[in-house]
């Protein structure tokens, strides 16, 4: 994600942008050994476990207590979705979900609001739900043993109307989607915690007049009447923040990018002729960034350029989505070119790797203000090279870690605020770290790590641990105690190299 609030004028000085356990690939190990050691001394006194009473659960994110939900590990998602044409009215839909348990089941929570629950079955049998907060708590006809198959289908409404923070976003003539960090549940009923990640197909009745598109390869088009009918299926697992759905009068570009991806790009069919010129730089963005990373981790990528006032920019998975305004020339061309290459790094980090924890947000928005500033440092002829721009942010680091919280420990959400977590201790303050892990281990040791990181954990979850312990494996020497103190600590450490820079006293 970047945030055109922290968009100045075209300048130097841009800051950048018990019987319910632990779920997730990652995320269930741990809670199965917590659960083993929870059972044994249960057992040791010699009483059964007390029943977990049904009601809002999470899997105890520090930044999101009740997000997520413990027991089940989803592996697919297949939602259905009628649009009306109208995008101030609710979408009948059904979502179903694939999942295994991890424990015993005798109820279950799904992450939902803002919708009606018309029915839910599992495993082919009515269940009971009941809401909760923004918990949907299912109780099976059957209780669900521990490894078994789950088939959870609901039958609901997804109302676009509300508060614009997150979800459905309406745009001038349709919707998309903007579901980080905590969202997609406002859209349909999930497993709304990235360390979650699962399969997606989309299919999408809409009328002929709208384009729809989704995250994932195209399964091809049907018609009903005067309607059609859209298919998108992922070849990569997705977390749900990532899920990406648009409708509207758009129209689809189709090109390649390097070793002939497919690059589809959706522009407004009004503006084509505006826009059809950004579209067409994402191919050699796309070569840019597979020089500096490795090869391009999806089955094809694009961008979706919306009518519509977001305040953000957001890496949805394999399809970008960018405000209109972006591109309306109050901006220089290398500026803008950055910030979409900030969303497309985003493809490596954060959406194939996918943290862990939302505490570990710093690596996904670290790295994509990394390649941002080398990419505009690259392309708009040295105008701020990383060297200023990181001596700019060291000097405003103290007073970031004092409002935000260190990279790697932000500050809870304001209340209501959900994307408010988005700070720049973990944009540019999170890039100052990286800036002085080259200064420390070395540039051809840091470009080994970078490459290592896509490719070790591709496809999968990790957190900043894991990425403390492959920088300490790849330089050869033990990194902790450099970490802590650039990760976690409430003043910033002195920078390698650079033993004469001064951050200010926070104000």
């Amino acid at each position: 994600m970047s945030l055109p609030s922290r968009r100045p004028s075209p300048g130097p000085d841009r800051p950048a942008a018990a019987s319910r356990l632990l779920r997730g690939r990652a995320p269930s190990r741990a809670g199965r050994r917590a659960a083993a050691l929870s059972l044994a001394a249960v057992a040791l006194l010699g009483a059964a476990p007390a029943p977990v009473a049904p009601g809002a659960l999470g899997i105890g994110d520090r930044l999101f207590p009740t997000l997520g939900n413990p027991g089940y590990d989803v592996t697919s998602y297949h939602v259905d979705l009628d649009y009306s044409g109208h995008n101030d009215r609710p979408l009948e839909a059904v979502t179903e979900i694939t999942a295994r348990a991890t424990t015993g089941l005798d109820h279950l929570n799904l992450d939902f609001a803002r919708g009606s629950i018309r029915s839910v079955e599992v495993n082919g049998l009515a269940a009971d739900h009941r809401q909760h907060g923004e918990d949907l708590v299912v109780t099976p006809s059957v209780a669900v043993g521990p490894g078994e198959r789950l088939r959870i289908v609901v039958r609901h409404t997804s109302d676009p109307r509300g508060r614009s923070d997150g979800g459905w976003i309406r745009t001038g003539d349709g919707l998309v989607m903007a579901n980080q960090a905590d969202a997609a549940h406002r859209v349909f009923p999930c497993n709304d915690h990235p360390s979650d990640k699962a399969f997606f197909t989309f299919r999408i009745s809409a009328p002929r007049s709208v384009t729809a598109v989704a995250n994932g390869e195209p399964q091809g088009a049907g018609e009903r009447g005067q309607r059609r009918i859209w298919t998108y299926r992922t070849a990569h697992p997705m977390a749900t923040e990532l899920a990406q759905v648009s409708l509207g009068r758009n129209t689809v570009l189709h090109t390649r990018g390097p070793h002939g991806l497919p690059v589809r790009s959706v522009v407004p069919t009004a503006d084509r002729a505006a826009l059809d010129r950004w579209a067409d730089k994402t191919p050699a963005q796309l070569a840019w960034m597979e020089s500096k990373v490795g090869p391009f981790p999806f089955e094809n990528y694009g961008v979706l350029i919306a009518d519509a006032r977001t305040g953000f920019e957001l890496e949805t998975q394999t399809l970008s989505l960018f405000e209109k305004g972006l591109f309306n020339g109050r901006l220089p061309e290398w500026y803008v070119e950055s910030v979409m290459v900030h969303e497309l790094s985003h493809q490596w980090f954060g959406d194939s790797v996918s943290p862990h924890r939302w505490s570990d947000v710093w690596l996904n928005e670290a790295h994509a203000t990394w390649y941002e500033a080398l990419y505009a440092e690259e392309k708009g002829g040295r105008r701020i090279t990383l060297d200023t721009r990181m001596q700019r942010a060291y000097q405003q680091s103290d007073g970031w870690r004092s409002g935000g919280g260190p990279p790697a420990s932000p500050k809870p959400a304001r209340p209501g605020q959900k994307i408010s977590i988005f700070r720049p201790s973990i944009y540019d303050g999170g890039a100052l770290v990286l800036y002085a892990l080259r200064h420390k281990i070395g540039p051809a040791a840091f470009d080994r790590l970078e490459r290592t990181w896509v490719t070790r954990h591709h496809d999968g979850v990790a957190g900043t641990a894991d990425f403390i312990a492959l920088a300490s494996e790849i330089a050869g020497q033990d990194l902790t105690g450099f970490f802590r103190g650039w990760l976690y600590s409430a003043k910033t450490p002195a920078m390698p190299g650079h033993p004469e820079w001064q951050s200010k006293r926070p104000q």
